[in-house]
């Protein structure tokens, strides 16, 4: 089912419909090295098959999980080999590069910056945590988004009537809740799922609804449990516990993952994203907490680095919540976006120059340290969207202050 042109290609739009950004960069034949970076199962190792395919370009891949730096240089020995017969640079796939290490990840440099490949990773982790500056500072980062539940239905309607066994069927979609909601937007899982539930049919017509499917994949949970989908699960479960003030729920959770093997450092760096995102100001130490907690686990590592998690788990699920710093910019950006770029007022611009203040620029800004209680009143939103309140102070002891700090101050701006 893995498509072979851009125009097979399903999902994805924003970087390679029509005019689309990448899809741009492939069609040019100008293609730098780049790092593909999504969710399991959007067609990341696809993407990298058609851009070779259509770039005509030769092909090597690695998967991080089993290739050393021999392998690394192995291969890049053959990239060169090739490169001597041939006009078009050799592309290089390495699929889960955040496993590389940083000597792999050095491997790499050298064919990189001399051309002798054009480097295409792929990676569900944050590229700027996982893959080391100097080559990163090298890759252009796209981004691959959750496929849309239009994709997902288009994905199994085309395998229906596309795949040689699946064909021979007689299988009706009457229901795709069940499936999609199975899959987690993961294709490869989706298919993997589709096929199961199938095969495990009887012959003649197959009826596929909701009851249908979970019945099916109840029965064979085994068979199709391998796509490695409980690091998304498992640690969901985890940022939820804490979310919802269980510590038993976070250990228990932190516990599993422990033990499947889970990288240590990507936890920690969970519980640092839920201390602003789901406790905030509510408890502005759990930040501090939460920092420190991975910087402790990168440094010692494990089996004792076991211990830390815990303690920052237990702390972060026993602390006060508040949500209103993430709200306050997930609307400020949403504002930006609908607004545009709306000029800054006068007085909050920069005047280094003679001729900026002769424009106006910094006319009428008050210094707040000038003024009693280092406080004066001032504009400081573009006049279109004046008086517009972003953060809303959350319902607990810290920000029931700052929400009281904020009325002396403002009055009836801040007047919540």
């Amino acid at each position: 089912m893995r498509p072979v042109s851009l125009d097979d290609y399903i999902g994805q739009e924003h970087l390679v419909g029509k005019s689309a950004v990448l899809r741009k960069a492939i069609e040019s034949g100008i293609l730098p090295s780049i790092i593909l970076w999504g969710p399991p199962g959007v067609g990341k190792t696809t993407l990298a098959h058609i851009i070779s395919k259509t770039l005509k370009r030769p092909f090597f891949s690695l998967s991080a999980i089993n290739s050393g730096v021999k392998d690394i240089r192995e291969v890049i020995e053959k990239a060169r080999e090739q490169n001597l017969f041939s006009t078009s640079k050799p592309i290089l796939f390495i699929d889960e590069i955040h496993r590389f290490s940083k000597s792999q990840q050095d491997s790499l440099l050298g064919a990189v910056e001399k051309g002798d490949i054009t480097l295409i990773g792929a990676t569900t982790e944050n590229p700027s945590f996982e893959v080391i500056s100097a080559l990163l500072s090298r890759c252009q980062v796209y981004v691959l988004k959750h496929l849309e539940k239009e994709n997902l239905e288009q994905l199994l309607r085309h395998a229906i009537t596309a795949d040689k066994e699946l064909s021979k069927k007689q299988v009706k979609l009457e229901e795709t809740e069940a499936l999609l909601r199975l899959s987690g937007g993961d294709a490869r899982k989706l298919l993997n799922i589709l096929e199961l539930v199938i095969h495990s049919s009887a012959e003649g017509e197959i009826i596929i609804t909701n009851d249908f499917v979970l019945s099916q994949v109840q029965q064979n949970m085994a068979l199709y449990d391998k796509t490695g989908e409980q690091h998304y699960d498992i640690i969901s479960a985890f940022i939820k516990s804490m979310r919802g003030s269980d510590p038993n729920g976070a250990v228990y959770w932190l516990a599993r993952m422990l033990e499947g093997g889970e990288d240590p450092r990507f936890i920690a760096r969970r519980m640092v994203i839920l201390a602003s995102e789901d406790i905030g100001n509510a408890n502005p130490t759990a930040l501090v907490i939460a920092n420190t907690c991975f910087q402790a686990v990168d440094t010692i590592g494990m089996p004792e680095g076991r211990i830390i998690l815990a303690q920052a788990a237990v702390y972060l699920a026993s602390s006060s919540k508040s949500n209103a710093s993430y709200m306050a910019i997930e609307e400020a950006i949403e504002m930006v976006r609908k607004t545009g770029s709306r000029p800054v007022p006068l007085a909050l611009r920069n005047s280094p120059t003679r001729l900026m203040k002769d424009l106006g620029y910094g006319a009428d800004y008050k210094y707040a340290h000038s003024y009693e209680n280092n406080f004066t009143e001032l504009e400081f939103l573009p006049d279109s969207i004046s008086g517009t309140k972003f953060y809303e102070p959350g319902n607990n002891a810290r920000e029931k202050e700052i929400r009281e700090f904020l009325k002396k101050r403002w009055g009836e701006k801040y007047n919540y």
